[in-house]
């Protein structure tokens, strides 16, 4: 996927949620929308080397949006918004193993709830269908094990029960987590975070959920999907 063009920056600092002060190189200080609902913790560090697209809309507040950080000398894609983007253009590809073939559908409802991507298709004359659900990865809990979530997410775990919800009706369904850090080798959900997302996770795989973990790469250019890491509970 290719990125929006970018201008550098420095985070000053992130706060109310959806706000980043950023420092020009010029010494100048502005505030930028943040698009993304988690703590960021490891990312969101005053200092760091951060990315960002202006805006052409005079409706806008902030007409800036912070969208790369650097960690560990490598680019981190903390837009959540473009997360879906980016697996929509995979799953249309077919580069995602096992989830190749299939009609695309975005925002599909399942229960009380939005699920991320309903997948279908015909083989031999039988109906299939794949529920998956995304969901963006920008913590590390070791130097090579990622993890979610970074902070505590009700909606997290809800998900994961209409997922279970979804293959007791005798769908396919998928949890997928995308990776954001290029340093991963595999991924564990962060029970010290949210011990109650990590259970339901195990409850859900134990039920048949399938958890793919697939791993980004992201340049001031591009970001896409590299490959696939293990899944540790």
């Amino acid at each position: 996927m290719i990125l929006p063009s970018l201008q550098a920056g420095t985070l000053v600092r992130r706060y109310k949620r959806f706000l980043a002060d950023i420092e020009l190189a010029d010494g100048g200080v502005f505030t930028a929308h943040t698009p993304n609902t988690g703590s960021m913790r490891q990312c969101a560090v005053a200092g760091s080397k951060v990315l960002f697209s202006t805006s052409d809309n005079p409706k806008r507040k902030y007409p800036c949006t912070l969208e790369l950080i650097e960690v560990n000398g490598s680019w981190v894609d903390i837009n959540t918004q473009r997360s879906n983007k980016l697996v929509a253009e995979a799953l249309n590809q077919g580069i995602i193993d096992g989830l190749a073939g299939y009609h695309v559908q975005a925002e599909k409802k399942l229960g009380d709830s939005r699920i991320d991507f309903l997948l279908e298709r015909s083989v031999a004359g039988v109906d299939e269908r794949v529920w998956l659900e995304v969901k963006n990865v920008t913590l590390m809990a070791s130097e090579v094990c990622a993890s979610f979530p970074d902070a505590v997410t009700e909606r997290g775990r809800r998900h994961l029960v209409e997922l279970m919800s979804a293959k007791e009706q005798g769908d396919r369904a998928v949890i997928l987590f995308l990776i954001q850090r290029s340093e991963a080798k595999l991924f564990s959900p962060a029970a010290d975070i949210d011990p109650a997302y990590a259970e339901q996770l195990t409850l859900a795989l134990n039920a048949g959920v399938q958890a793919y973990a697939c791993r980004t790469e992201t340049t001031e250019f591009e970001t896409h999907i590299v490959d696939r890491l293990p899944v540790v509970v």
